[in-house]
């Protein structure tokens, strides 16, 4: 049903037809893939096949689409077929809210054993300067398992998964982290050598003053803008089987940004990296900034730390964002960025997944999906394309009847 229907507000403004979708999606030498060229149209897609028969290698191609290493985090090199020669290429024909696209993005065979393989990208045949010029036609953002322990594993992972978020409408926030990341090793590594000249870590410092208030900023106006629309949903539908999550960031810039003003923030951090320079000798790394914050979620109806929850709860707290941060992107880029969902089902009861279906099709999203059981995703039969996928390849279209349980034919 659509939302206009149901009385709902749609994310997308009214008389929009803006879509994000992948139209043709080619692969060469890409995992277990010699090569594929798969064709879809902007409904949710939905693999389906049995464990190790490809289809997450399909996921992790579309999210090469994007800029960094992909869903996976892989090196490179890892992701060329073994049988090949060390190469792989993903190519796509997308349509974005400027028009058709073509992206072309692999890593070319080295020709000697001394030579550094390196990955390409091109943007309608033309080279471009690196992955980074991805966020500004493509964004996607992926739930993958290994997401399924986001609120009881390391801070970090609930850092980057922040930080990913943000990438979607602020492309430029990659390369604050970059320049943040080199400056800080390059702190780390003049204090292992026993450097004490202050002027060897003035700009060093500087730079992870400027840029590491930056960061903080873009996440606590993130945090904020994503508790917006959680708020909203919340109030549009209390029985939503998603609940409200209640969100906060815990971090030293992130707190003083909340009583002083940025600048202020950028000088007292400076100030703060001068005045522990012994102490982070003694350490061995840097203890303060912007790479030791944690993303904080809560159960906001049971006032309970995500952590704790029951794992359908945490699952559920999760798909709530990846919807809210869906329709956040939704109306500040007016289309909604292409969802790669690996074994979502997981951890979903029935309801819970007809209403994550149906916010999915309520967001017009291209979805990409996969699974082992086509009839998990039966409340998508007559909405979504079903395509099986076996080692290597596709064999077609899923079968109706393998869609719908029999009970409700």
């Amino acid at each position: 049903m659509a939302a206009e229907a149901r009385g709902e507000r749609s994310p997308l403004p009214a008389g929009s037809d803006a879509r994000l979708w992948v139209e043709r999606l080619t692969l060469t030498n890409f995992r277990n893939y010699a090569h594929l060229t798969l064709t879809a149209g902007p409904e949710p897609q939905v693999l389906i096949g049995a464990n190790g028969a490809g289809k997450t290698n399909l996921l992790e191609a579309l999210s090469l689409l994007a800029p960094g290493q992909g869903l996976r985090r892989a090196a490179y090199p890892d992701i060329a077929r073994a049988a090949g020669d060390g190469g792989w290429a993903v190519a796509a024909h997308m349509h974005t809210a400027d028009g058709p696209i073509d992206i072309g993005t692999g890593l070319t065979p080295a020709e000697g054993e001394s030579e550094r393989k390196k990955r390409i990208v091109r943007i309608n045949g033309a080279p471009a300067g690196g992955s980074g010029v991805l966020a500004e036609h493509v964004e996607l953002v992926w739930v993958t398992p290994a997401l399924d322990g986001l609120f009881t594993g390391p801070a970090s992972e609930r850092r980057r998964f922040l930080d990913r978020l943000i990438l979607c409408f602020d492309p430029s926030s990659r390369t604050r982290l970059g320049r943040f990341e080199r400056a800080m090793q390059q702190r780390n590594r003049l204090l292992s050598e026993g450097v004490r000249e202050p002027m060897r870590f003035e700009g060093l410092e500087l730079i992870m003053a400027e840029t590491g208030t930056a960061i903080a900023a873009a996440r606590a106006e993130a945090i904020s803008a994503l508790a917006s629309i959680v708020a909203e949903r919340h109030a549009r539908d209390q029985a939503s089987p998603f609940p409200a999550a209640g969100l906060a960031i815990d971090g030293t810039l992130e707190a003083d940004l909340e009583r002083m003003a940025a600048v202020d923030v950028e000088e007292a951090y400076a100030e703060l990296l001068r005045a522990t320079r012994e102490r982070d000798r003694a350490a061995g790394r840097t203890l303060q900034g912007p790479h030791r914050s944690d993303l904080l979620v809560f159960h906001t109806p049971k006032q309970m730390p995500a952590r704790v929850c029951s794992s359908g709860e945490q699952k559920a707290l999760l798909l709530g964002l990846i919807l809210a941060h869906a329709e956040l992107v939704a109306r500040r880029h007016d289309v909604a960025p292409i969802l790669l969902l690996d074994e979502v089902t997981a951890h979903l009861d029935a309801a819970r997944r007809a209403a994550f279906f149906d916010e999915i099709l309520r967001l017009g999203a291209q979805a990409w999906m996969t699974g082992t059981d086509a009839q998990a995703f039966a409340q998508l039969a007559g909405k979504a394309r079903f395509l099986r996928v076996e080692d290597g390849g596709l064999a077609g279209l899923v079968d109706a009847d393998e869609v719908v349980p029999p009970t409700s034919r």
